[in-house]
Parts: C-alpha cells; structure tokens; sequence
C-alpha cells in the first residue's frame, strides 16, 4: 500500500527501542515464528525479532502513516516477512489464534516529540494537534478551544495526575482561544504558584499528556487491545507490554492478572539497566510486563 511520504520523511522517523534485550529475552522467538508488533514505529522491536530466529514473520500495526512508511524503510530487508497493516492496534481483529508471540511499545515516540508540526511538544511553537492518526478529525485544539471548564478539569486531572487541574481549566477558558503548544504552555506556567513553575518537569507536561491520551483516546485502545491480545496467541505464546507512565502500566498490570489464558512473567515490571538509561534517557520510564499463554479456552 503506497501511503504518499517522502523517502526523507520515512527516515526521520527515528525512534530507539527501549529495553529490547529483555523483551527480546522474554518473548523467547521460535524459528518459523510468526509476530505481531502492535506499534511498530520505526521498526526497531520487528527488526530485532526477525533477526533473533531463522524464517520468522511479522505482522506490523501502527496508526501513524509515517511511522509504517519508516517501518517498510527499515524492514525492506526482510521482504514478505513482514506484512504491514495502518489501523488502531484496538480495531486490529485476526481469525484466530496465530501469533507465537505478541509486543506493544505504548506512548509518544522521541520522532513525535521532536517533530514539532505534529505539536506534540511545547518545546517549539506549533498547530495544536496531537493526533498520531492524522486522518481522525479531533485535535488538541478542539479539545482546548471547545470543551468546557469541568470538562478540562476531569482530563488534566484523570489522565494527567495534575493536582492544579481546576485552576488550569478555568485560565484555558478565560484565555482561549489558543492556536500554538506554546501559547498554551505558557499560559499554563503562569497561573501555576512558582515554585510549582520552577520544578523539575514544566508544569504544562501532565496537560500535554493528558490532552495527548485524550486525543488518541490511547487508555480506551490499549484497554480494548489487552482484552482482545490474550486470544490471538498459540499456546505457549508471549506478550510483552512496555508502558511510560502509571496508568498505563496499571492497565497492563491489571488485565493480566485479569486474563485467565495467561501466566504473569513478571511479578514487578522489568526497567531499564544502567548502560541503557546512559544512552537512551527515554527509558528511565519505560516498564516491561510479560504474560504467557497457558490456557487453550476462549
């Protein structure tokens, strides 16, 4: 399928796979094995995967066009290995239970952070949008400029863990309307107390995230996904979840303790060693949960 980005754009979309000698560790990859990346990203975790077994498949999701468009780049090696799929790893649906072994890398990624028209990120002046699937119709924009004030409130609260969250809605909606992250960044930094604005992340970080999650509704997807994932493993077959904030990792913690197909391979998430977090700060974050499929009723 021909997504229309440029070679050049396909090959900014870097992104650095966080904890990938456990997770490859974990997933325990079978030769003639067939595996689902649910966020393929840059390719990075399917890259690894496909090299650590011989004749080994890879189904490839992500709902970003450029990030399948990097992906295809990347994984060109490896040819009808690879099959990839643009869809919400939520709406994914297979036949039945095919998979040896099932990865999520969750969040933002460092090329979504760093390209500052997506505006994801207030470290630049750029369009509210947020949207990772740029063909969805609600951006961060809509969300600031038209929701009301008890509604900011819930979500920088809820999915934001943001304590001044009523104090925050009601500057947005004295202020708005707004058109650029920083606008809002920096209207958000003003209303704080200072020492509040002087801490060590910015204090418009939670908003971001929380309007972030909402925009890409990514709590309802991965809940959807960790309900439907369980069954489309073989039996004997790995998911490996890696989350970078607590309510996903709540989630992910929570539905397989849940999931009576599967046996917990993690009693405490897995996180990042030394020489890792040195070379990729993003991974100071990042929580590995592995769970195996050991029961064969759906």
């Amino acid at each position: 399928m021909e997504l229309g980005i440029q070679d050049s754009e396909a090959q900014a979309f870097v992104h650095v796979p966080v904890l990938s000698r456990e997770l490859i560790a974990g997933l325990a990859v079978r030769p003639g094995g067939h595996y689902l990346d649910a966020t393929v990203g840059g390719g990075g975790h399917s890259e690894l995967i496909l090299a650590a077994a011989p004749d080994v498949r890879v189904t490839a999701i992500d709902r970003d066009e450029q990030a399948i468009a990097a992906a295809k780049n990347q994984l060109a090696p490896y040819g009808n290995s690879v099959q990839f799929v643009l869809s919400n790893f939520a709406d994914y649906q297979p036949n039945k239970a095919i998979f040896d072994g099932i990865i999520a890398d969750l969040g933002v990624s460092s090329y979504h952070l760093d390209q500052a028209e997506r505006g994801f990120s207030f470290r630049n002046s750029a369009p509210l949008d947020m949207r990772m699937d740029r063909r969805q119709s609600l951006t961060a924009a809509e969300v600031v400029n038209h929701w009301n004030e008890t509604q900011l409130a819930d979500i920088f609260f809820k999915y934001g863990e943001e304590r001044l969250s009523r104090r925050i809605a009601r500057r947005v909606v004295e202020q708005r309307p707004f058109e650029t992250t920083t606008q809002l960044a920096e209207a958000i930094a003003a209303c704080v107390p200072r020492q509040y604005r002087y801490g060590r992340i910015h204090p418009a970080t939670r908003v971001f995230q929380a309007l972030r999650i909402v925009v890409n509704e990514e709590l309802t997807s991965l809940e959807t996904f960790l309900h439907r994932a369980p069954d489309w493993l073989v039996l004997g077959g790995k998911i490996g979840i890696i989350s970078f904030h607590s309510l996903e990792d709540r989630l992910v913690k929570h539905s397989f303790r849940a999931t009576p197909l599967l046996e917990i391979l993690t009693k405490k998430p897995i996180t990042a060693q030394n020489d890792e977090m040195e070379q990729n700060p993003r991974s100071r974050s990042a929580k590995l949960r592995l769970a195996e499929r050991t029961d064969i009723s759906t």
